[in-house]
């Protein structure tokens, strides 16, 4: 009983973040600028990609009853390096003075950088 329980709560899982993937691959097709892309890659590409490791994980503990630590570490290595890598490409980006999207009102990085160096 508590075998089916958590297998279909990793079921659910995988499910959820496939669907969460797909919406961050659409969101990098149709998004204007690099900031924007580079935002949806990082959040939702992130949580995604989280939420089917954490279903194999839960499949793995429901149906052979053991816990793989392997994939406990790359949970939390894609936690760390998803958000931090589209903050280096927005960094880098911003740095080449790359142009934003038509529609963008202001510039609030502009003002915090005014006096420093990159």
């Amino acid at each position: 009983m508590i075998t089916t329980i958590i297998i279909s709560i990793a079921l659910i899982l995988v499910i959820l973040g496939s669907l969460i993937s797909a919406l961050a691959a659409i969101g990098l097709l149709r998004l204007d600028d690099v900031y924007s892309r580079a935002h949806a890659a990082g959040k939702a590409a992130t949580l995604g990609a989280m939420l089917l490791i954490s279903g194999v994980f839960l499949y793995f503990i429901g149906r052979e009853g053991y816990v793989n630590m392997q994939l406990l570490i790359g949970i939390l290595f894609i936690l760390i390096t998803g958000p931090l890598a589209s903050h280096l490409i927005i960094k880098a980006a911003y740095n080449l003075s790359t142009p934003a999207a038509k529609r963008t009102k202001r510039d609030d990085i502009q003002e915090d950088l005014k006096d420093t160096k990159l």
